[in-house]
This record gives structure tokens, C-alpha cells and sequence, in this order.
């Protein structure tokens, strides 16, 4: 087996690897796997630390058998007959993405999606979410700071690493901020760690409504927190993840209560959405910034105040409730969105070390299998120039480009 490590080619800077220095020489030498490098002056591991390691930096992967990425790759850049592993947000029809899945299937590409890595019970094996939760939070709280002047909190990006972010949250006496934190993943969990080590303290759900606090809170809310039947009958957790559409949001509450809101979930069109744009307008709502982590691009989206993403060099913009349009960041009627796709390139070297590790001791096993792997075949979108069995509701979406 011959694997290639891509360079990111994303218009949008991408530094994360699916495989650091270490662990690429740890499957060299203890798998006896032949993993190339393709040069890249962008990665967050330098080609020099690949080098010096004796992987081999070359200019072009194309003749490996599995090519390893991280974001999606240009069209440009796809190669035929190739099989290729990446995170490629087709599964709900992202706009952005339709091009590239019509010619991955054109060009015969076998397209294995590390979103769709699973295990028998449906989890999710391999992510980035812990990171994307904690540089979520840490940004909602740096939006905050910028809109208010309350304190200062340097961008993560220009941290070292997180250890660094730990020793200067030490440094602030964060304000009484209420903070509503939805989702219980892995974006949820790493959200949670940083809101823990910046000093904010988590409280339950009915007495974050229900009580006064002189110090920084925050609560994390499950799904019946904020959801109802829509018949009355109880919540039930199986039936709302296997018909979302019967239920109606009961948000209402955290958005009075809440000054910043961090949303973690995983959400699928069919599921209500948290508020209404016609809710934002009322004086009651309180939430001045929101870090949609998730970031479902609005009118398809949990949070109809999402309508872009932004970037890590300019995170934030303002959205106007009244006029439903976009303003300038940190104005007095707009809420500030902070509304990045690609979080953990914030943290780079820490999220590529984590992501690796999953890799190697989750999936690595199932590329090796000479009798094929019922889990990539499960994560496997395309293949010789079809769209799988369980994706084929996206040929109508792709089939006039294909």
C-alpha cells in the first residue's frame, strides 16, 4: 500500500495534517508502510520536519494507491481512478461542494469521508470537534472582549498552543457573563474544558433561568432542554434523533438569559431551529454574540443568523435582526456571528497530533484489511463512478454537471 499526504489546496489557508512527522515515521517503520509527502510550504509541520525524519517530501503523490487530505480538494487537482480520504461536506448538499462530488464521480474517484467513519452504533470515530469547541469558545469570549472593551484575550491563533491560552485565561477577571452552550459531542466537550479553564462556572439549566449570579456561568443543554413534542407527548430522545421534524424549539429562555450562546450540535435540516429571526427582533432577546460552531449556513441551519462563514483572519461580522442583512462587527443593534469552518486551524499542530492518533489506532487497521472493511464501506461516497447505495439521494443534485 502506497499512501500520499496532501497539500491542502483550499483557497481558504488550511495548516492541519491528517498524519504528523512522528507519527508518519511510526508507520514507516513499525507498519512498514510507504507514506509520501507532497511539499507544502503552508502545513503546520514544516517539509523540513518530515525530512528530517526520512519520510520523503516529493512535489507530486499522484501514483500512491490512498491519498490523505484534510479540507476538500479542487477539482483541478482531483485525480482519476485514485482513491481519497478527506472531510468533503457533501452529505447535506452544501452548495459549495456540488461541483467537486459531480467529478469525483466523472473521473471514477473511490471518495472515503472521514465524517462518515463510524462504528456499529453509529459514533463517529475520527474528528477534529474537540478542537473546533475549544477555539470556538475561546473566540466567543474574544468577540465579547473586542464588542464590549470589558478585557483583552489574544486570537488562539496566536498562541503557541493551548497550554499558552490556559496560562493567560489565569491572567483575566472575566465579567458576569451568562453563556448558554448547546451540544454535548466532541464540540460540546472541548467547549465545556475551555469555559472550565477560563473560570466560568457550569450551572444547571433551570437555575442558569432561574437564579442570580455575581460571577461568570454557563450551562450545557441537551436536546430536551430545548426541544418539544410537538403533540405533547414526552421527550423522547430516540424518536427526536429518528423524526426531528416532530418536534418545535423551547430555546426561548437561554435567549433572554444569555449574553453569549456557543452552538455545538450536530443538526439536520428536518430539526427546528433555535429562534426565529422575528424572535431576534424582540427586546427580550438578550444574545449579543453568537459562536456557531456548527455553522449550517442559514436558510438551512439551526441558527438563522448564520448566513456565512467567516475566516480566521476576519472571524467576526455583524447581522442586523431588523433589516435581516449583514453590518460591521461590534455595532450596538447587530449581534456579533463568529461563524469560522475551519476552527481547529487555530490550533494546528495540536488538533493535526490528535486527529493522528485517532487515525493510526481507529482506522488504520481497516485501510490494511485484505478482505475489505464493512466501516469504509460504510464511509464511502463514490466509488468506479457511481454514488453508493446510501448517498443516491444526491444523484438528482449532481447528475446535469457528472
Amino acid at each position: 500500500m502506497k499512501i500520499g499526504i496532501l497539500k491542502e489546496r483550499k483557497k481558504v489557508p488550511e495548516s492541519r495534517v491528517p498524519l504528523t512527522p512522528k507519527q508518519v515515521a511510526f508507520l514507516r517503520s513499525e507498519l512498514d508502510l510507504d507514506i509520501y509527502v507532497e511539499a507544502s510550504p503552508t502545513r503546520c509541520y514544516s517539509d523540513a520536519e518530515y525530512a528530517d525524519l526520512r519520510i520523503p517530501v516529493v512535489d507530486d503523490v499522484s501514483n500512491s494507491d490512498i491519498l490523505l487530505g484534510v479540507k476538500e480538494v479542487p477539482v483541478e487537482a482531483l485525480v482519476p481512478n485514485k482513491t481519497y480520504m478527506f472531510f468533503s461536506h457533501t452529505i447535506k448538499r452544501q452548495a459549495v461542494n456540488r461541483e467537486m462530488l459531480a467529478a469525483i464521480v466523472r473521473k471514477g474517484i473511490k471518495l472515503v469521508d472521514y465524517e462518515l467513519l463510524t462504528n456499529t452504533h453509529g459514533q463517529r470515530l475520527i474528528a477534529f470537534g474537540h478542537f473546533a469547541g475549544i477555539v470556538g469558545a475561546h473566540n466567543a469570549l474574544w468577540t465579547w472582549g473586542k464588542r464590549t472593551a470589558h478585557f483583552q484575550l489574544p486570537r488562539m491563533k496566536d498562541c503557541r498552543n493551548y497550554a499558552q491560552a490556559k496560562e493567560i485565561y489565569q491572567k483575566i477577571d472575566f465579567p458576569p457573563l451568562r453563556i448558554v452552550l448547546t451540544g454535548t459531542g466532541r464540540v460540546g466537550t472541548g467547549a465545556l474544558l475551555t469555559l472550565k479553564d477560563m473560570g466560568v462556572r457550569q450551572v444547571d439549566p433551570d437555575d442558569y433561568i432561574n437564579e442570580q449570579y455575581d460571577h461568570p456561568i454557563f450551562t450545557q443543554l441537551l436536546p430536551h432542554h430545548y426541544n418539544v413534542s410537538k403533540d405533547g407527548d414526552p421527550f423522547d430522545k430516540s424518536v427526536f434523533y429518528n423524526d426531528p421534524g416532530s418536534f418545535r424549539s423551547t430555546f426561548w429562555p437561554f435567549a433572554t438569559h444569555s449574553d453569549i450562546m456557543i452552538n455545538g450540535i450536530y443538526w439536520v435540516p428536518e430539526g427546528p431551529a433555535f429562534f426565529t429571526i422575528d424572535q431576534m427582533k424582540s427586546p427580550e432577546f438578550r444574545i449579543q454574540v453568537i459562536a456557531d460552531v456548527s455553522c449550517d449556513i442559514s436558510p438551512i441551519s439551526s441558527i438563522p443568523a448564520t448566513i456565512r462563514a467567516t475566516t480566521i483572519e476576519d472571524p467576526v461580522y455583524g447581522f442586523d435582526p431588523a433589516s435581516g442583512m449583514e453590518t460591521a462587527p461590534f455595532q450596538p443593534q447587530s449581534v456579533d456571528m463568529m461563524t469560522i469552518d475551519n476552527l481547529p486551524n487555530e490550533l494546528p499542530r495540536d488538533a493535526s497530533k490528535a486527529f493522528g492518533k485517532q487515525f493510526i489506532t481507529r482506522i488504520m487497521g481497516e485501510l490494511m484489511k485484505s478482505d475489505g472493511s464493512d466501516m469504509l464501506e460504510r464511509a464511502t461516497i463514490a466509488d468506479k463512478g457511481s454514488l453508493m447505495p446510501g448517498f443516491k439521494y444526491l444523484e438528482d443534485w449532481i447528475i446535469e454537471l457528472v
